[in-house]
C-alpha cells in the first residue's frame, strides 16, 4: 500500500483510493457518494448499502486532507466525476449540476486502477512489458484494509462493523495474516525474548560489567 500512495496519479484517484482504504468501503458504494452525503467535520459519509439500507463509512486524516481540494466549491452532485461533460441522456442524478460532468463509473475507475498498478502487481516484470500485464482490482484495497486491521489485533465485532457484513464467516477471507505479521507475532511471544527484556542488552560489555566473564 505504501507503494500505491507513491504513484504519480491525479487528485481524483488519490482521494478515491485513500477513501477506499481508510473506510474499508466497497468501491461501488463510494462512487455513489454525492457531495451532500459528506460530513467532513466528522470524517464520515452516508451511503446506500446493499439492499437499500442507509449506512455510514468513516475515514481518516489522509482522506480529510484531500477532500476539500477535490470538492473545491461544489455543494451538490456526484463526488467523483469524469473529466468530460456528461453525454446526452445521462441520468440527472449522475450529473454534477455545477460542472456538467458525469459521475465516474465503476468500470472506468477499475480500468484506471488496473493500469496504474500493473508494475506493483508484477514486481519482477520489466516496464517494457507493461502493456501485457494485469494490475490489481479495486477490491484489493478493501481486502488490504481489513487484513491489516485483523493483523493489528482489531476485535471481531469491530471488523464486522468495518466490513458491514452480518456473519462472522465472512471475515475468513480477510483475517488471514501475512507472512510478516505471523513472524512478528511469533517473535513478540518468544519466551527467550521476554526474559531478556529491556534491562538485558545482550552485548558483551554489559555482561562483563556484571562479572559474567
Amino acid at each position: 500500500m505504501a507503494a500505491l500512495w507513491r504513484l504519480d496519479v491525479a487528485l481524483r484517484e488519490k482521494t478515491f483510493w485513500k477513501m477506499l482504504y481508510e473506510s474499508a468501503a466497497r468501491a461501488d458504494e463510494v462512487l455513489c457518494l454525492n457531495v451532500e452525503d459528506l460530513y467532513p467535520q466528522d470524517k464520515r459519509g452516508k451511503i446506500t448499502a446493499k439492499g437499500g439500507a442507509t449506512e455510514w463509512i468513516h475515514w481518516q486524516s489522509g482522506t480529510a486532507q484531500l477532500l476539500p481540494r477535490l470538492i473545491a466549491r461544489r455543494t451538490h452532485g456526484p463526488l467523483f466525476l469524469t473529466s468530460r461533460k456528461a453525454p446526452a441522456g445521462t441520468p440527472t442524478l449522475d450529473v454534477c449540476p455545477e460542472t456538467g460532468r458525469a459521475r465516474l463509473s465503476y468500470r472506468r475507475a477499475e480500468e484506471i486502477f488496473k493500469e496504474n498498478t500493473r508494475l506493483l502487481a508484477n514486481p519482477l516484470a520489466s516496464p517494457d512489458d507493461i502493456e501485457d500485464l494485469d494490475g490489481w482490482t479495486l477490491h484489493r484495497i478493501r481486502h488490504s484494509t481489513l487484513t491489516h486491521d485483523a493483523e493489528g489485533g482489531t476485535s471481531t465485532p469491530m471488523l464486522l462493523a468495518r466490513c458491514r457484513h452480518a456473519s462472522v464467516c465472512s471475515l475468513e477471507r480477510y483475517a488471514r495474516p501475512g507472512v510478516d505479521a505471523v513472524a512478528r507475532h511469533v517473535a513478540e511471544r518468544d519466551p527467550a525474548a521476554r526474559r531478556r527484556g529491556p534491562a538485558y542488552s545482550g552485548c558483551p560489555r554489559s555482561r562483563s560489567a556484571r562479572g559474567w566473564w
